[in-house]
């Protein structure tokens, strides 16, 4: 027994967040996206199955997930301004406002139903996989949801035209300031939640899921980077509309 729980379990538990990580770096280096889509449903079974209750639960997955891709959207940026697919100017003008929503996200999320999340990203990820999947200059974008900042400027950059490897790169870049906002707002939301959450949380961030998943995670990163040059722009384009398509599918099957 270890605090409590099943050495056993935990270490089964902790197979589990190993492999996703690997999974979640390639992912981060390939779209420029953070993996939270990956991360936040693991982390779920894991503080279900560790008895950490409803009302807190989805908030402490989505916190600990931020603080994991942390390096993960460094290294994915890092990788990709070398390869000078990043876009700086972008990056300068979004950096403030998306830290600016990171904060209002970090309050209202806290006590907003799961259910209008879940919905919201639903929506939005189904019909930006539509865009990528099927292409045409006749989409656009009309507004925007609470989602991944890499999946939103990915998005945005490809709608008003920018090449596939280009909105990845700058994605990371725009990636790195809301990573880490939001980590420090998910900290100091749940500080007062810190007898409901799993052992050695700072808030709504698990330090024992950042200590597990992050240096994995980040590891892999490269691989993803290497792999998103190596791929034309229009396979780029579908693979990542069927993995958008794939994050729906289980954000819709949590929802029954």
């Amino acid at each position: 027994m270890l605090l409590g729980y099943p050495i056993s379990e935990l270490a089964l538990l902790a197979l589990w967040i190993v492999a996703a990580g690997v999974l979640v770096g390639i992912l981060a280096g390939l779209f420029g996206i953070g993996g939270g889509a990956i991360i936040v449903p693991v982390l779920y079974e894991v503080f279900r199955v560790l008895g950490v209750p409803e009302d807190v639960r989805i908030q402490a997955c989505i916190g600990t997930s931020l603080a994991i891709i942390v390096p993960t959207t460094v290294r994915s940026y890092l990788g990709h301004k070398k390869k000078g697919s990043v876009i700086p100017e972008v990056v300068r003008i979004w950096a403030l406002p998306a830290i600016a929503g990171v904060a209002i996200g970090s309050l209202t999320a806290s006590f907003a139903p799961a259910f209008v999340f879940k919905t919201a990203f639903l929506v939005f990820v189904s019909f930006i996989a539509i865009r990528m999947l099927f292409g045409g200059e006749r989409w656009k974008l009309a507004s925007l949801v609470g989602v991944s900042g890499g999946a939103i400027s990915n998005a945005v950059l490809t709608l008003y035209g920018r090449p596939m490897h280009q909105a990845v790169g700058t994605s990371a870049g725009v990636g790195v300031p809301i990573t880490i906002a939001g980590t420090i707002g998910y900290m100091l939301a749940g500080w007062a939640h810190m007898a409901q959450l799993p052992p050695f949380s700072v808030g709504y961030v698990s330090l024992v899921g950042l200590v597990l998943m992050a240096p994995v995670s980040s590891y892999t990163t490269s691989y993803g980077v290497r792999l998103a040059h190596w791929l034309p722009r229009r396979k780029l384009e579908i693979a990542f509309g069927v993995f958008l398509i794939l994050v729906a599918l289980r954000f819709a099957a949590s929802m029954i």
